[in-house]
């Protein structure tokens, strides 16, 4: 089994934890780190002998209009680009739903592989003429982007069905550019975190033949995250 870790913001932008924990997986697992601009090259190569693959950024703000303790920025993503690209690192995103129209169309045009993280935090009620799911289904279509097929953020426990139709429709968008991730440990969830077994079956049914979880479980990390 392989996995991939990623850095709460609760570390900041020290790696030390994510590498050490990544350093215990014997080769299977690869990390997701926070950095902002100051990040050294030396720390970037660092971080990239370590196992790291990706750096996150989250736009997610409290009312005041600050970011969240420890959190990087979709603002800093431009200055840091070409030295990700540099290293073989790409930007995993996160940010509620709305943030992504004024965003990402700037971001798409970088040339950095863009991991959209909890499909998009889409709402299904919406359904599929909302704006956003739209221009991210499109920027998948066209390979722009890649979407972790995350749902328990996104649907309603327990049988996530409401959340269906986004995750069949960038499944069916680009198979080759979609992953999946159980959110474990289901930060901040409490008692109404799911079980990851529940989660796993849940996907295996939904990607309905072999030749799909496949690529979702196996080769599209493999690609992405530099699994051997």
């Amino acid at each position: 089994a392989r996995g991939v870790l990623v850095q709460p913001a609760p570390y900041g932008t020290n790696p030390d934890a994510l590498l050490d924990a990544v350093a215990q997986g014997g080769g299977r697992l690869r990390g997701i780190a926070v950095a902002d601009p100051g990040v050294t090259d030396a720390q970037l190569q660092a971080l990239y002998e370590g196992g790291v693959r990706g750096l996150r950024f989250v736009e997610a703000r409290d009312p005041a209009g600050n970011l969240f303790p420890g959190s990087v920025g979709f603002d800093q993503v431009a200055a840091l680009a070409p030295r990700m690209k540099q290293f073989g690192l790409h930007a995993q995103l996160w940010a509620p739903c709305d943030t992504y129209l004024r965003h990402l169309p700037a971001l798409a045009q970088l040339d950095l592989p863009l991991v959209i993280d909890h499909m998009g935090s889409v709402i299904p009620a919406r359904g599929d003429q909302d704006p956003v799911f739209q221009m991210l289904r499109g920027l998948l279509a066209e390979g722009r982007i890649w979407m972790k097929l995350t749902v328990c953020r996104v649907g309603a426990a327990p049988d996530y069905e409401n959340a269906r139709g986004l995750h069949d429709a960038y499944t069916a968008a680009n198979p080759d550019q979609v992953l999946w991730g159980s959110d474990w440990p289901f930060v901040r969830m409490g008692a109404a975190a799911p079980s990851a077994d529940a989660l796993v079956d849940l996907v295996h049914d939904w990607l309905d033949n072999d030749a799909l979880r496949r690529k979702v479980w196996v080769d599209n990390p493999a690609r992405l995250y530099g699994f051997e």
